[in-house]
């Protein structure tokens, strides 16, 4: 589905915004139920939270560094979060995703497992509490696109509903929209996203800090050694994949090994500064 205007409706069952939200494209056969845990006995009045589809366990890793999900199906879903209900600490919300009418069998309800859990690793966004992967089930070629289709109007869904699960990092649509970092043994390349400051895999950081540097950024380069989005090569710390820091600065510091000012230290391939071209 490509980025045009849309219309989603969002109905408050309890009038509540905090609380459960049902979200559709009007003219689209997928819809969305958003619940918090502590909704479970409510939400279960809902006809829809017992129709067949997948559903997405939604939380936050022990030390709140990276969101976490778990992606499932079932029959009737909400049986399913009910032992998940038992069995999982860590997920504060749910978000499940069926159909208007309770159109899709079981065989559906895997298929759009294994490929949310497939696009949820590919994309990186969540660290993902399955243990295992998910087998694709046989299906006919129709019915697989039909379910792609599904899938579109199911991620867009989920991130009006707050769950940006399958929205790709990198939005720059040419060169121009890019940014540099340099120093020392440092170089790395990134863009402005709607989430914050975005450093591309490959991007090289210095491993020497200074003695000057915030705290924090100590904290959060050992996060990320921790965590393998960075690791030492040769002389440098090296990304192994795109990262999304809250902001510019935090992702200059971790590049220079530094206190930096994000705004002025990312650079386009003319030397203006972040700052020159997206503050003034």
């Amino acid at each position: 589905m490509s980025h045009r205007p849309q219309t989603i409706q969002i109905f408050l069952p309890d009038g509540s915004p905090t609380s459960i939200r049902e979200a559709e494209l009007t003219n689209r056969l997928v819809k969305a139920i958003l619940f918090p845990r502590n909704k479970l006995q409510q939400v279960a009045k809902r006809d829809m939270v017992h129709f067949t589809g997948v559903y997405f366990l939604f939380g936050n890793t022990e030390d709140g560094a990276k969101p976490i999900v778990y992606i499932g199906e079932g029959e009737d879903c909400f049986t399913r979060i009910q032992s998940h209900n038992r069995k999982k600490d860590f997920w504060t919300h749910c978000v499940i995703i069926t159909t208007k009418t309770d159109e899709y069998t079981k065989t559906d309800g895997k298929y759009l497992e294994h490929y949310c859990l497939a696009k949820a690793k590919e994309i990186g966004r969540y660290a993902t509490d399955n243990d295992t992967g998910s087998k694709k089930p046989s299906i006919s070629e129709s019915r697989e696109y039909d379910l792609l289709d599904n899938f579109d109007t199911a991620k867009i869904l989920l991130a009006t509903l707050g769950y940006p699960i399958f929205e790709e990092k990198r939005k720059a649509k040419s060169p121009k929209e890019l940014f540099y970092c340099q120093g020392k043994e440092a170089s790395a390349v990134g863009e402005l996203t709607d989430d914050g400051f975005l450093i591309y895999k490959d991007g090289k950081a210095n491993i020497e800090t200074t003695q000057g540097m915030n705290k924090w950024i100590g904290v959060l380069r050992k996060r990320l050694l921790e965590e393998d989005i960075l690791k030492k090569e040769n002389n440098v710390y090296v990304f192994q994949q795109d990262y999304i820091f809250n902001s510019p600065s935090a992702a200059a510091a971790t590049v220079l090994g530094r206190s930096a000012n994000g705004w002025t230290s990312w650079k386009d391939k003319n030397g203006k500064t972040l700052d020159e071209l997206k503050r003034k």
